[in-house]
């Protein structure tokens, strides 16, 4: 007997070719007794999917548990925390804190560096002053507009 098209419907069914009823010829031809030797390696493969085809049914009692399952996940989700709302200044908390202590860090720097420069003539902590020259002209006797205003003169 010339088995060509069933070794054609095999090699169709590995390249993922065969139709769903091309797939039931094969089931149906290698779930009977007489097959050719050169076949029969393939035989368990199309026995199997035949022999489980009708086990895969569940029973009432699955359907039954599995809502059971259902009802006690409701109530765990009841006594679950819920997710908080995180508002914005929350959320820039931390970045606030790194400009507090960046601030901190660069003032004590500064007050750092001004207590360790040399400064001989005057006391930690206390300003140097400067003295005004007297070299040159007060800008106050320069100015152009008090010196066009008369003012009255005030008698004493």
């Amino acid at each position: 007997m010339d088995y060509k098209y069933i070794e054609q419907l095999v090699e169709r069914y590995f390249a993922a070719e065969t139709s769903l009823e091309e797939e039931e010829i094969l089931r149906a031809f290698f779930a009977q007794e007489d097959i050719p030797a050169e076949l029969r390696g393939y035989a368990p493969l199309f026995a199997y999917e035949h022999a489980e085809k009708g086990a895969d049914i569940l029973g009432e009692e699955f359907d039954e548990k599995m809502l059971s399952l259902i009802g006690d996940a409701d109530a765990q989700d009841a006594r679950r925390p819920r997710a908080r709302i995180v508002s914005l200044r929350e959320r820039l908390m931390p970045l606030f804190k790194s400009a507090a202590v960046i601030a901190i860090i660069l003032t004590l720097g500064n007050a750092a560096q001004v207590a360790f420069q040399e400064q001989p003539d005057a006391a930690p902590g206390m300003a140097e002053v400067q003295e005004p020259t007297t070299d040159g002209k007060s800008v106050a006797l320069s100015d152009s507009v008090s010196n066009s205003i008369q003012l009255p003169a005030q008698n004493d």
